[in-house]
């Protein structure tokens, strides 16, 4: 019997590349998990949209859940609704994205045995072997375009840029973790292997934010691969 699990989902290469380890590693991914702050009304992690999350999911053919929560009620929120999905879902663990940041890998395994749940991390690994992740993502077959940039760190010239080598050999030269693990950059995946179709992003127009630039899409609908 495979083990059932949900995961943690941004929208993001990361986890992109956790579905795609989990799977190639036998567990059944239920559903995706993505936390919607009320005060923002979009993804907490990178500020995405929900439409946009949703064309992911229905181009995987897994559910999307949402946490509705507030930065105040956040942790005690998610571990209810886990609590939930573990219900509705049958699952016996969550999954979560996460590369090496200890401090994310305890909040997650602490709010996963509230819930009754495992928690799983099928990325976990030294901080200095991120580049070599980021080069598998580029090399994956999965496709995705930087949405988000921290202003502190990089420029709104990275806004747009697909994650393939060139993007590889330009983000080596940068002060920043290759995989952006500390959010000097955030991506959107819109295509891959597990993709059933590609998502069409059209009309991008950059937003500033408090302490970042976004990349927002007018206009996006799934299109035929």
């Amino acid at each position: 019997m495979r083990k059932k699990v949900v995961l943690s989902w941004s929208g993001g290469k990361d986890s992109c590349l956790a579905l795609d380890v989990l799977i190639k590693q036998g567990y059944e991914v239920a559903c995706l998990l993505t936390t919607v702050p009320k005060e923002i009304g979009r993804t907490f992690g990178h500020g995405e949209k929900k439409e946009l999350i949703q064309l992911q999911a229905k181009s995987l053919s897994i559910p999307a859940e949402f946490i509705y929560c507030t930065f105040e009620d956040y942790s005690e929120r998610f571990v209810s609704d886990l609590r939930k999905i573990k219900d509705t879902y049958g699952i016996t663990g969550i999954a979560y994205g996460d590369l090496y940041l200890d401090g994310h890998r305890e909040w997650g395994e602490k709010t996963a045995a509230e819930a009754g749940l495992d928690a799983v991390y099928p990325l976990w690994m030294e901080e200095k072997d991120s580049l070599k992740a980021l080069k598998a993502f580029a090399e994956s077959g999965y496709k995705a375009k930087v949405i988000r940039v921290r202003e502190d760190v990089l420029d709104s010239s990275w806004l747009g840029k697909e994650l393939n080598q060139d993007f590889v050999s330009k983000i080596e030269d940068e002060p920043v973790c290759p995989m952006g693990e500390s959010g000097e950059y955030h991506t959107f995946v819109y295509d891959g292997p597990l993709f059933y179709k590609s998502i069409q992003l059209d009309s991008p127009v950059v937003i500033q934010l408090e302490t970042t630039k976004k990349l927002e899409f007018g206009e996006f609908r799934l299109a035929e691969k």
